[in-house]
């Protein structure tokens, strides 16, 4: 008897994704038509030129952005046509955000940051969760000190746990290591790709740095608004080797399409 393997579900992902800004002459196509799909306990990173749609990308998977045609899912949600408050709901219940800026309230102490969103959708903490997440990223000794008695590294790692402390179906990080100096950046790396490994999380990051890239269990990249290329059990090299294929002269003086997204 042949035994089929049941196919993995995605946790996220995007089938026919357009994304259009502006009209006429400004008219700017960020996503044409892609379709991708992120598997559980993975950690992916999306590439490409400035302007390729990477950023644009995490943001309509994560509702942030609308999509001009086409689908995106979150699990067995379609994101298209919700609400506004239908939206809000599902990025504070299933979606954990790092973003560049570490976004720490200086009032607040770290565990209060971190258990912030919670607090906020008046959930119980999972103290068990939360010990583990605390473990994970390094701050066990760290928890009562405010933002501005931590360095930008315990600070990102910081926003890190908070995107985690409430079991989010997927982590959508954008640049996060860009305001660290590479030591600080090499731990938040690692930190997140220990949540994949030792917690089972999904993370999507977007990075331009092919070091962050390696990181990762794949690299999906982007140019022009479309998905060119994937690489698997990237290393920084292969990831800089492949990179290269899509450079391209940047855009004229006077071209009023001109994006950076």
């Amino acid at each position: 008897m042949t035994l089929t393997m049941a196919p993995v579900r995605a946790v996220a992902g995007a089938t026919g994704l357009y994304k259009v800004y502006g009209s006429g002459d400004t008219r700017v196509v960020a996503l044409d038509r892609v379709s991708v799909s992120f598997r559980p306990g993975e950690f992916t990173a999306i590439m490409g030129p400035s302007g390729s749609g990477k950023s644009t990308l995490l943001h309509c998977l994560a509702g942030l952005d609308t999509a001009t045609a086409g689908s995106v899912r979150l699990g067995d949600t379609e994101l298209v046509g919700l609400s506004d408050r239908e939206l809000t709901r599902l990025r504070r219940d299933r979606v954990g955000f790092v973003f560049q800026a570490f976004n720490l309230l200086p009032t607040l102490t770290a565990l209060e940051n971190i258990t912030l969103p919670v607090d906020i959708a008046g959930r119980r903490v999972d103290q068990q969760w939360l010990s583990r997440v605390v473990e994970t990223v390094g701050l066990t000794g760290r928890l009562s000190h405010r933002p501005d008695q931590l360095s930008g590294g315990q600070q990102q790692r910081v926003a890190c746990a908070r995107a985690l402390a409430g079991r989010p179906a997927i982590v959508l990080a954008d640049e996060p290591t860009g305001n660290l100096d590479s030591r600080s950046g090499a731990e938040i790396l690692a930190f997140l790709r220990d949540s994949v490994r030792r917690l089972n999380q999904t993370v999507v990051m977007v990075t331009h740095d092919p070091v962050a890239a390696g990181y990762a269990d794949r690299v999906v990249f982007l140019a022009d608004g479309r998905i060119v290329d994937e690489l698997a059990l990237p290393t920084a090299a292969t990831v800089l080797h492949r990179m290269r294929r899509f450079d391209t002269p940047g855009p004229t003086a006077g071209n009023t399409a001109v994006r950076s997204i």
